[in-house]
């Protein structure tokens, strides 16, 4: 941890604040998309366990929405990389 600690340190001291901020952004841009995209599946399977017969709306509506986040997520992490 502490060694952690030096490295960031260190890249404040060098000028490197807008490095280590797009690298966060980067990083949270990506969980963010990953939770968001993981509780779609998660509700899809529920909500096709519960009306199998709706399964094709249900995952056609699941694809557009996970479409739709992973298009959040690519705009943050460019972005992220502007900053870079």
């Amino acid at each position: 941890m502490f060694s952690t600690l030096a490295v960031v340190q260190d890249a404040a001291a060098q000028g490197g604040v807008g490095l280590i901020g797009a690298g966060l952004a980067i990083g949270l841009t990506v969980i963010g998309a990953g939770i968001g995209i993981g509780q779609i599946g998660a509700q899809m399977a529920a909500g096709i366990a519960r009306q199998p017969e709706a399964t094709a709306n249900i995952q056609t509506a699941s694809i557009i929405l996970a479409a739709l986040i992973e298009g959040a997520a690519l705009f943050g992490l460019g972005l992220a990389f502007l900053k870079f």
